[in-house]
């Protein structure tokens, strides 16, 4: 009988247990049409060089995630590292993973007392893969101390930048040393320049970040021991011929210096030239300990020790050192300054007169501007040996300075460019920097270019290096140049800077470009190509611009000529492109509208391949807080002569996932859902029936006299519902009297083949059996015992039921002690009951 019932409870396990099976074919399924319902998926594969670590990681919280595996063995996550050098496949859970994850290529460098187990050495073989995210390569170098490690930069040189500056090549390098405290950046730097060296005290790292695109430069800088210097780090410059003029800026510029640190920097000077120093954007702390000073040394002479805010070198022959030392910073005050300057290191040719020959027509330069800025200097400038105060040069010219360097002279271009012929002769021009004459006193400060297209043409600038971004309140230029665009008259229409959203600037009248330094009177000549210019067809508007925003990044646009209002009449257009699957959300803020005597001014937003307009306001009625637009479309305004005010206004736009693709993709995850559910209700009920018909026909025994048939699986009933109680035969050897007081000479159990005990009532009597051979007994039907002989155990003491008695129908007599058989009828009512 247990073996029975163990076969079906085995029977609805592995029934459960395809059940289960199934649910999980069914979840891979559902997360399978899910995953395919996210469009672009990418993969990749990646073989890290030997020695060399591969960090993948997303630069959002809940971004898009890498994998990397197959199958139940896939992981993934935010971020990937990869150390093996061997072939790996990464997938990536989005079409554009580039967009969110940044890479970084790190190698270790450990050096001894002696020497140093590798350089720095240029190569992005392993990494190829990934050339269109933005990459860092990073070397970790570790000394031994009490000696420092040594980096040698003489076959190329660096030139330190600001933080938020880009260098020209796009190869930006940084420096960093490491302390107890925490890491210290000793500065950014890019290609070309005086630096040729640099020293870190223990242990530091020198990284290579590289934009998206971009081909690694190959190259090499030597890695070697260095000094036992006492200072954080120490770097060494040697200044070139002639006039020229450097910055050096202090470790973790514009943020603080470390808390009672020394920085020491080595100057080369070459013979017979002079250098002076200046101190410029300089902040001070309050001080706990000891005082903020600058020390210099030099050869032949003691330690000379100022204070930061006194003058510093003037007018200095020969090679020196300059040490830099903080003191210990009052920093409990939330907001207390700390220590942060810009050295402004100038290098020209002793008292000796310097001939300067100039030939503009070498330079593409119409017109070169000398002016001296202080009179009371010692500067003398001389044109044609004719001494001058302000120098014009339009062709060869002979020059001469005595005594003057870069502070005390100013040096500007200009240069015209106009095309007065068919706009299908008018080439192309691209608007670079000139290389001037190392000669001059003062590197170039700012050049300007007029452009004058033909009539009814229209001026068209690009930048070759990327997007343009407006300079605004919220949106500052934190790069090295700035480029002003006005109209020819001098109306203001903008200022501009790298690394935006803006890709074309259209102007349809004369304008003039002028590119300058941010924040100095020096102008980079490393930046050779600033934009790109040509001569188009009229437009309808005065001027349009186009805008390609990036998701969940603001951009804001003004109007020409902001903060002042735009002239009358004029018109601007922008158009904005908005890629599939998204949608702009546009504000207007800082919006002046003005008093109009004449036409309104208007505001216009409607939708590429769309009659309607989406928006539509004039300065007489209130505009809206937020626009929504699906596509990409034009936001036309318009100006009016005003009697009183102008008309302005900053526009934001930030691009967003469409709600309509969100619903959607929920739309069709839900409808999977119900469908799997659907699914998971037919199996169900198919399994519980092919589990009713495999169950095998078995009999349970209940003392108190309910029997329970093969096959029922709602059991137990109440009396009343079920028919326990009803008999359609009793067998002849079973009897129920009430006349069975003492139970006595009744037949026993034939014995079964295995007997195992019930749990139930403990006095509770075996029912009779038929007669029947022993070996021919099945478990589970009653049969009377061989022997009549043996005796059953007594039956409880316990009083008949009353349909029992009601119902009596049969008596057993005993005859001579033998045993009767008599016939039994249709049993009404069990006894015991339930």
């Amino acid at each position: 009988m247990w073996t029975k019932v163990t076969d079906v409870q085995c029977g609805t396990a592995g029934a459960s247990m395809s059940l289960s099976s199934l649910t999980v074919c069914l979840h891979v399924f559902v997360l399978t049409c899910i995953v395919s319902t996210v469009p672009g998926v990418h993969m990749l594969t990646i073989t890290p060089d030997r020695g060399s670590t591969i960090s993948i990681r997303s630069t959002r919280v809940n971004g898009c995630k890498v994998c990397i595996g197959a199958g139940h063995l896939q992981r993934c996550d935010t971020s990937l590292l990869l150390k093996a050098n061997t072939p790996v496949s990464v997938e990536f859970e989005c079409s554009r993973p580039q967009d969110e994850f940044r890479v970084e290529i790190s190698r270790i460098i450990e050096c001894s007392t002696k020497s140093c187990s590798s350089h720095i050495v240029q190569t992005d073989s392993g990494s190829l893969p990934l050339l269109n995210f933005n990459r860092k390569f990073t070397w970790n170098v570790q000394a031994t101390s009490p000696k420092a490690f040594k980096i040698d930069f003489t076959e190329t040189g660096l030139t330190q930048i600001n933080p938020a500056e880009r260098c020209p090549d796009r190869h930006s390098y940084t420096l960093q040393a490491f302390q107890k405290t925490g890491p210290v950046a000793i500065g950014k730097y890019c290609r070309k320049g005086a630096i040729r060296s640099a020293q870190i005290l223990n242990l530091g790292s020198f990284s290579l970040e590289v934009p998206a695109g971009e081909t690694l430069q190959k190259g090499q800088f030597d890695v070697s021991v260095g000094e036992e210097i006492k200072s954080l780090a120490k770097i060494t410059l040697t200044l070139p011929q002639g006039t020229s003029s450097s910055e050096l800026l202090s470790p973790n510029y514009p943020d603080s210096f470390p808390d009672d640190d020394v920085m020491e920097w080595s100057v080369h000077v070459p013979d017979k030239h002079k250098t002076a120093l200046r101190f410029l954007n300089l902040t001070q702390p309050t001080c706990l300990k000891k005082e903020t000073a600058v020390e210099y040394h030099s050869k032949g002479s003691g330690a000379s020790v100022r204070r930061l805010t006194e003058p510093q070198l003037e007018q200095k022959s020969g090679d020196f050192s300059m040490t830099l030392r903080n003191c210990e910073m009052d920093r409990r005050r939330a907001g207390s300054p700390g220590l942060s300057l810009s050295i402004q290191l100038s290098t020209s040719r002793t008292s000796s007169s310097v001939l300067c020959k100039v030939d503009l027509s070498k330079v593409e330069v119409l017109f070169l501007y000398i002016v001296k800025l202080r009179p009371a200097s010692a500067c003398e400038m001389k044109l044609n040996s004719v001494r001058k105060d302000k120098i014009t040069v339009t062709s060869n010219s002979d020059l001469s300075f005595q005594d003057c360097l870069p502070e005390d002279v100013q040096v500007t271009a200009l240069r015209v460019i106009e095309c007065r012929h068919h706009l299908k002769d008018c080439p192309k021009v691209r608007l670079s920097l000139p290389m001037l004459p190392s000669c001059l006193p003062a590197p170039l400060s700012s050049i300007t270019w007029i452009l004058r297209p033909p009539t009814h043409g229209t001026v068209e600038l690009t930048a070759p290096t990327g997007p343009l971004k407006q300079s605004l309140p919220g949106q500052p230029c934190n790069d090295s140049i700035i480029i002003s665009v006005a109209e020819e008259d001098g109306a203001p229409i903008g200022r501009f800077c790298p690394q935006g959203a803006i890709q074309k600037i259209q102007i349809h009248t004369n304008m003039s470009v002028t590119v300058s330094r941010m924040g100095s009177n020096t102008l980079r000549t490393s930046y050779r190509n600033v934009l790109d210019a040509c001569f188009k067809a009229d437009i309808s508007e005065r001027y349009i611009f186009t805008v390609a925003s990036k998701k969940d990044k603001p951009v804001l646009l003004a109007t020409p000529g902001w903060p002042v209002g735009m002239k009358y009449p004029s018109t601007v257009s922008w158009i904005v492109s908005v890629p599939p699957k998204m949608e702009a959300h546009l504000m207007f803020a800082n919006l002046s509208q003005p008093k109009c005597g004449n036409g309104h001014t208007d505001i216009r937003v409607q939708r590429v391949g769309c009659l309607e307009e989406d928006y539509s306001r004039r300065e007489d009625e209130e505009a809206e807080h937020e626009i929504v637009v699906a596509g990409t479309f034009y936001l036309n305004m318009s100006s009016c002569m005003p009697e009183r005010g102008h008309f302005s206004v900053i526009t934001s736009i930030t691009l967003r996932q469409s709600k309509s693709l969100l619903l959607i993709i929920l739309s069709v995850v839900a409808a999977l859902l119900v469908i799997f559910v659907i699914v998971l209700v037919v199996v169900c009920v198919v399994i519980k029936k092919k589990k009713k018909r495999l169950n095998h026909e078995v009999s349970i025994y209940n003392p108190n006299g309910t029997s329970f048939l093969p096959g029922q699986t709602n059991f137990p009933k109440t009396r009343e519902d079920n028919e326990s109680h009803v008999y359609a035969s009793i067998e002849d050897s079973l009897v129920y009297t009430h006349l069975l007081r003492k139970g006595m000479e009744i037949g026993v159990y034939g014995e079964t083949d295995a007997y195992c005990s019930f749990t139930g009532h403990t006095e509770s009597q075996k029912p009779l059996v038929s007669t029947g051979s022993r070996d021919d007994m099945e478990v589970g039907v009653y049969q009377t015992y061989l022997n009549s002989n043996q005796q059953a155990p007594p039956l409880p003491k316990r009083p008949p039921s009353q349909p029992l008695v009601d119902n009596e129908i049969y008596q057993t007599e005993d005859i001579n002690g033998g045993e009767h058989s008599p016939d039994l009828g249709l049993r009404l009512e069990p006894e015991g009951g339930n």
